[in-house]
């Protein structure tokens, strides 16, 4: 059993459909309204339908009080990191400290080619994403008084100005599922943000990608708490009776939730499905349910 001890957040994946414009904002305020931590928004900018993702968060952030904000994940391929750092530090700096940064290698190489990007094989885009983590937390250090100087195969920097430092120490969460992914995970971020529905045995696949992730921290002379772990849920339904994994009443979910973070250590649980009603369900029955259940179990 492995539980990290993390506090547990709960919030939403919401597509930023340009179709939906206004869908994509209400879910955002709903979010807020019914206390949720994270409004997380996918980053495609290469989705001729989709909202730009850096901008839709820009507005949530404006018509929200409380509820963090989260791309899920941004595509680094097409937003420079050193630029990328100083908008992440903008945008939480002016949200009062409601930041938080996932972060991707990238995928869809013929899009993002198409879009300008550069193409990268996995490996390559292993190395630029472990570069592209350096180079932004050199921009956010500001105690530091010398330029930033990064020299990397991918991103570089030859005496960059540092700032402005976020408001908070923004997180920095990472989209992986193949073991180079989960090593950097490890030994570099702040968070390991999967999918459910992307895992190959579902949470079955927790203990092994898990312990990818400890012995990376532990070589890089971390301790295995330093890594948050969260959780992308699609294809979850309430319903009268339980016939499966997040498939029952609210009840239901907040047990199979609990006794994942009691085991598997996830803290953070992300709803997909772009549905109000689900939501607001979610947030308000299955959430604190699920909290009061860990909180007894720790104690």
């Amino acid at each position: 059993m492995t539980d990290y001890g993390h506090d547990l957040l709960f919030g939403s994946f919401i597509t930023p459909s340009a179709a939906g414009a206004q869908q994509a904002l209400r879910l955002a305020e709903l979010s807020d309204a019914e206390g949720l931590d994270l409004a997380t928004f996918q980053d495609h900018p290469y989705q001729a339908s989709f909202l730009d993702t850096w901008t839709l968060m820009t507005w949530v952030a404006a018509r929200t009080e409380q509820v963090r904000i989260v791309p899920n994940v941004i595509n680094l391929p097409l937003r420079p990191p050193a630029v990328l750092a100083r908008a992440a530090a903008s945008l939480d700096l002016l949200s009062g400290g409601r930041f938080e940064l996932g972060l991707g290698a990238g995928a869809f190489w013929d899009a993002i080619e198409a879009m300008g990007g550069r193409r990268l094989t996995a490996g390559q885009a292993v190395t630029a994403l472990s570069e592209g983590i350096d180079l932004i937390r050199e921009i956010w250090d500001t105690d530091t008084r010398s330029g930033v100087r990064v020299q990397g195969t991918y991103y570089t920097a030859d005496g960059a100005k540092r700032g402005p430092a976020p408001a908070h120490p923004v997180g920095i969460w990472v989209g992986a599922y193949k073991p180079k992914m989960l090593a950097l995970v490890g030994a570099q971020a702040d968070g390991w943000l999967p999918s459910l529905s992307y895992l190959p045995d579902g949470v079955d696949s927790l203990p092994e990608l898990n312990s990818r992730i400890d012995d990376a921290a532990e070589q890089a002379g971390r301790p295995a708490t330093a890594v948050r772990r969260l959780l992308n849920l699609m294809g979850g339904q309430f319903s009268p009776t339980g016939s499966g994994f997040l498939d029952g009443p609210p009840s239901l979910w907040a047990e199979q939730l609990a006794e994942v973070t009691l085991t598997h250590g996830i803290s953070g649980y992300i709803l997909g499905g772009d549905e109000a009603t689900t939501l607001q369900t979610f947030a308000a029955e299955v959430a604190p349910a699920t909290r009061e259940l860990v909180a007894a179990a720790r104690s």
